[in-house]
């Protein structure tokens, strides 16, 4: 009977040994199912790792059944140099030398590549190619514990039900296992360098010479306690971080961005800390204090966005220039020069397009004072040239290398559209500076949260202010009124309003076509826009 091994007590310890050490020796099985999957879309890796395993299953049963064949395979084929080679070591063989190029490439893919590059913009592999690989690896796996059986148990119903029992151990625990090891990265190296010595010792035992399992899995068990005390101390690790912590880290990430060395030598005593690192703990402490959180969170990010901004987006736009006409009478010039407030004059023939070049204002003046007369020409000097749609911090670069800071910024058609100049870069990071005549229009915040802002405040600031994203990617407006016209559509009037964004924007005050002053207030309607960060 089949089935009368059943009343032998040594057979059902023959069963239950055997069922452990098929669990054993399919975990390598398993693992590599995992690693391979992991290459496929989502919703494919689940079916993946069942028809493995089920194919693994499949596979020992056939063998099994082919008990005859099996053992034919341990019968010498050839000799080379005297030593003898069967059907199962070229098998081991081939196996071995198949897992150290998988295992190699995959450490080559995880350790050399950009592997965060790729999880940005995934290419998945084929389904049939990562079950063909899958395959190959359960044939060889597969030989090698039916070979385990035979040594162990004579009863071919026992081998098979041995089988069947740890293969569905494992189908059970496989889906777990493959998330804890796509979870970690480290043990993915792990298991990869546990398939290559594996690959290794099958290649060694396929040439005749037998390394005890022993060995072998004594190195894999230690090398497993070692990374679960690793993943321990991670968990406990990130328990244990404060917010202190990740304000510091911020910081110093913002540092290095920003061109810091943020460098420290453990060898150095707490008390004896690197300056720089001293400066960033003070920069976190700024930054994240909670009275001026506002106002540093502009700061930085006007600095972190200056890389990415037009010039047109920080100059001082064409109507509020200061110039002077030389076509104009004498007197006309005189009254509007000493009615200027800026230290730096565009002077022009006829029209601002028609520029003559740039004068310092002092200088003129003296040489009017000495001797009376206005000679404009004497103190011109050539003006910095730059395109509307030029980055900011190349202007920069250019206003360093120019005796007057001054650009003037010009469209397509050649027509000026405005001046940059250090004072406006600035501004763009800290918010604006208000001439002399522009103190009282500074912005406010009203007692029910409203605020009241002028119309030519930066629009990248107020989007902080608000929480909201209101910058046009292809800089259609640069500032709050330009906000208010291109959603409008017309020029409004004294206490219109807009709603949009999640906020309600109304025109308090204007002054001819330009508005001064605008009050925000919050709106009760959703805001269609994504949160500003």
């Amino acid at each position: 009977m089949i089935f009368e091994w059943m009343s032998d007590p040594s057979a059902w310890v023959g069963l239950v040994t055997l069922v452990v050490l098929e669990i054993v020796l399919g975990i390598d099985n398993l693992v590599f199912i995992a690693i391979l999957a992991e290459k496929l879309p989502p919703h494919q890796r689940n079916t993946a790792r069942i028809l493995g395993l089920i194919l693994a299953l499949g596979m020992r049963l056939i063998l099994l059944a082919s008990i005859a064949w099996v053992v034919t395979l341990t019968d010498p084929l050839f000799h080379i140099f005297d030593h003898p080679f069967s059907g199962r070591d070229l098998i081991l063989l081939f196996g071995g030398v198949f897992l150290l190029f998988k295992g190699t490439m995959e450490l080559h893919e995880r350790i050399e590549s950009n592997h965060a590059h790729k999880e940005e913009n995934p290419v998945h592999a084929a389904f049939w190619m990562v079950i063909v690989q899958i395959v190959v690896l359960d044939a060889v796996f597969s030989l090698d514990s039916v070979i385990t059986a035979v040594g162990m148990v004579k009863e071919l119903s026992v081998m098979m039900i041995a089988v069947i029992i740890a293969v569905g151990i494992m189908l059970w625990a496989s889906k777990p296992l493959m998330e804890f090891v796509n979870r970690h990265p480290t043990v993915v190296i792990l298991c990869l360098g546990f398939l290559m010595m594996i690959g290794f010792s099958l290649v060694v035992e396929g040439f005749g010479f037998h390394i005890p399992k022993g060995y072998l899995y004594a190195a894999i068990g230690f090398s497993v306690l070692v990374e679960m005390v690793n993943q321990t101390m991670r968990r406990n690790q990130e328990k244990l971080v404060t917010t202190t912590d990740l304000r510091y880290r911020t910081a110093s990430a913002v540092m290095r961005m920003l061109g810091g060395k943020n460098t420290s030598n453990s060898n150095e005593s707490p008390s004896n800390e690197p300056e720089d690192v001293l400066a960033t703990r003070a920069f976190a402490d700024e930054v994240f204090d909670e009275k001026n959180g506002v106002y540093h969170s502009v700061m930085v990010q006007g600095v972190l966005g200056l890389a990415e901004r037009p010039v047109k987006s920080v100059m001082t736009p064409r109507p509020e220039l200061e110039w002077i006409d030389l076509d104009e009478d004498a007197e006309v010039i005189k009254e509007r020069l000493l009615s200027m407030t800026h230290s730096r004059l565009i002077v022009a023939h006829g029209e601002l397009d028609n520029i003559a070049g740039i004068a310092l204002t002092h200088k003129v003046l003296n040489e009017y004072i000495e001797t009376g007369t206005l000679n404009f020409e004497k103190h011109l000097r050539e003006p910095v040239i730059v395109h509307e749609n030029a980055q900011v911090l190349m202007v920069m670069e250019q206003l360093r290398q120019a005796p007057l800071q001054m650009a003037i910024v010009l469209n397509e058609y050649g027509s000026i559209e405005g001046i940059a100049t250090p004072i406006d870069v600035l501004e763009a990071i800290a918010g604006e500076f208000p001439d002399e005549d522009e103190l009282e229009a500074a912005a406010e915040s009203l007692e029910d949260g409203s605020l009241m802002l002028e119309g030519s405040t930066d629009i990248r600031h107020v989007s902080l202010l608000l929480g909201r994203n209101l910058v046009d990617e292809s800089e259609q407006y640069s500032t709050l009124s330009g906000y208010m016209l291109y959603h409008l559509g017309h020029l409004p009037v004294n206490g219109e309003k807009l709603q949009a964004d999640g906020h309600i924007f109304e025109v308090v005050t204007m002054d001819g076509h330009k508005i001064e002053k605008i009050h925000i207030m919050t709106s009760d309607q959703p805001a269609s826009d994504e949160e500003y960060r």
